[in-house]
């Protein structure tokens, strides 16, 4: 802080104080979760050409990087409502509920100094299920997706909850918490559970059983009524010019889709991470020029839920430069992106997720996080893959968003895309998986309604001629549960050598309510599961608020799915979800 000239008042001192905490780059903001409605309704302003420094390959946005956002949208909308623009009444229904939103962060200069707390949600979602669900996104597909990895069964299921948070200065205690039930199961055989061990590769039996051990990714029956406490976030993070660093249990989405993402998405449980983000975009002198403004992240953690198992290729551990473990238990991972806005109509990024170390393989230290940092070869030797010094199994993303030109305001083209063992999709095309899509921000003559459609693959056109049984995409040969936590992909739920899609018409009563139909499908060959899978959703979706802080949404989705190497002929199930919401309108200063 500069010396305050001799003879300045009180008053005056205080002012020049308050000015420079007041700073935005020095005031902690908290993240808003993934699963907010504030992000389609965001993207669908970024749509309608209202709102231009929006990063949608990298969520979550902190509430002031929202605020940010939505600083020059009054004069764009005057500016549409001269020209008659028939988009206009929509974008102001949007902005009003965003802003209602930030009620305690908009309109002012700057994050108040005073150190506050809000319990930001408390909520209750009733759900019930007919039918034998799929509950397994790394083989035979998910009847529920991007959930949070939480619990669910064929009866009743209920999730009940709270989410708050506290700031002081640059400071911020997120929690998100909640009480989770579902009824038991019987879920898989032994004899499927062996099967499944065959095609990951981990069918070492149980000496004292002779059957599979239990692992996390193969959901082997009885499963017994849960009834269990946890934490969906809960992290504390600090403001440092722009960046917040974290750590804790937070949420992550990598990539511009809606239905899921390449590199990370909230399809699983939550890993507890330490975290680097640079919340506001980044302007460099002469590089920007070419590139435009920047964003980039950075986590590391440790990820749960996996086996370890003796080496199947060397079970007697005859050879000392092979350690016994094929499947090492619970590895770490680290994930970096960087997004670039060259324009205001294009955005794009550069991703890159390592997975490294675990029970009995590398060990976790600063020497093994720099090799698996800095290394862009895959060993050759195989002494060294079964190693100390293996560098880990490498994924690299890459996505764009467009809107189009002579109808910028209209239809955005944007595509997601990750690849194994190379450096980016960009450079193999034909060895990524992919997930295009298009979003038409509003029909003609009907401005309250728009289409998304999404397209997914995990099943490259190409991959040495030849199919990789499963053994590519989110797999590798020693973290062969690796892209997942607590048994869940933490990536795309379309999972491994499988093909689909996604599809949505959604009708808008308001910024925050809304009518939905959509459509969802998943197959995987016969290379990956013998005798392949097929599953097809119909899901509809209502959207309702009683007065401004109470939201009711309901859910009901008709699903027919195929597996004959779990349950012969087609089976159907239905899901009903009701989720009551409210958002408080207190807050607590202190």
């Amino acid at each position: 802080q500069p010396a305050t000239p001799k003879g300045t008042g009180q008053s005056e001192r205080d002012s020049n104080r308050s000015a420079i905490v007041c700073e935005p780059s020095l005031l902690g903001s908290p993240y808003i979760p993934v699963d907010s409605w504030v992000y389609p309704a965001v993207l669908r302003l970024y749509s309608l050409a209202y709102v231009d420094q929006v990063y949608l390959g990298m969520r979550p946005w902190t509430r002031a990087s929202l605020r940010h956002m939505l600083e020059d949208i009054d004069a764009e909308i005057e500016d549409a409502n001269t020209y008659g623009d028939s988009s206009v009444g929509e974008a102001q229904d949007i902005y009003a509920a965003l802003i209602h939103f930030l009620r305690y962060d908009a309109g002012m200069k700057c994050l108040t100094n005073q150190g506050n707390s809000h319990v930001e949600s408390v909520y209750t979602v009733s759900r019930g299920i007919s039918g034998t669900p799929l509950r397994d996104s790394f083989h035979l597909g998910s009847t529920v997706i991007n959930n949070y990895g939480r619990p669910y069964e064929s009866g009743f299921n209920n999730y009940s909850g709270m989410s708050g948070y506290a700031t002081a200065g640059r400071f911020v205690l997120y929690v998100r918490g909640e009480f989770e039930a579902a009824p038991s199961a019987t879920r898989y055989s032994q004899g499927l559970a062996q099967a499944l061990s065959t095609v990951d590769g981990t069918t070492f039996l149980n000496a004292a059983t002779n059957f599979p051990y239990n692992q996390a990714t193969i959901p082997m029956g009885p499963i017994g009524t849960t009834t269990d406490g946890r934490f969906l976030e809960a992290f504390v993070s600090g403001r440092v010019i722009n960046h917040e660093i974290s750590f804790g249990k937070q949420d992550d989405w990598l990539g511009p889709g809606l239905g899921g993402g390449m590199a990370y998405s909230n399809n699983a449980e939550n890993i507890y991470s330490f975290r680097i983000n640079r919340v506001e975009p980044l302007y460099i002198p002469l590089l920007s020029r070419l590139t435009g403004p920047f964003r980039y992240d950075f986590l590391v953690g440790s990820l749960r839920g996996h086996t370890y198992m003796p080496n199947l290729a060397n079970p007697g551990g005859s050879n000392p430069n092979l350690p016994n473990v094929i499947n090492p238990g619970d590895p770490w991972v680290h994930v970096e992106k960087i997004s670039f806005r060259p324009t205001d109509n294009l955005e794009f990024g550069f991703e890159r997720t390592v997975i490294w170390g675990g029970e009995g393989h590398a060990p976790i230290t600063i020497k093994s996080f720099l090799r698996s940092f800095f290394s862009v070869t895959a060993p050759t030797d195989v002494a060294v893959k079964f190693g100390p010094t293996d560098p880990g199994a490498r994924f690299g993303a890459f996505d764009f968003s467009y809107r189009l030109p002579f109808v910028r305001n209209w239809l955005t083209l944007y595509a997601d895309s990750e690849v194994h063992d190379d450096v980016s999709p960009i450079d193999a095309p034909r060895r990524a998986s992919w997930r295009p899509g298009l979003y038409l921000s509003h029909v003609p003559d009907i401005p309250k309604l728009d289409i998304r459609a999404e397209a997914v693959s995990t099943d490259p056109s190409s991959s040495n001629g030849a199919s990789q049984y499963g053994h590519f995409m989110y797999w590798e040969t020693i973290q062969r549960q690796g892209y997942t936590n607590q048994g869940q992909l933490f990536g795309d739920w379309i999972g491994r050598q499988d093909k689909g899609g996604q599809g949505w018409i959604t009708y808008h009563l308001s910024g925050n309510e809304w009518l939905q139909v959509g459509v969802r499908n998943q197959k995987a060959t016969t290379y990956f599961i013998p005798g392949g899978t097929t599953l097809n959703d119909i899901n509809f979706q209502v959207v309702k608020r009683i007065g401004k802080d109470l939201e009711i949404n309901g859910k009901f989705a008709f699903e027919h799915w195929k597996a004959p190497i779990y349950l012969t002929g087609q089976q159907t199930v239905t899901t009903t979800t009701i989720q009551l919401t409210w958002f408080p309108e207190r807050k607590i200063s202190f």
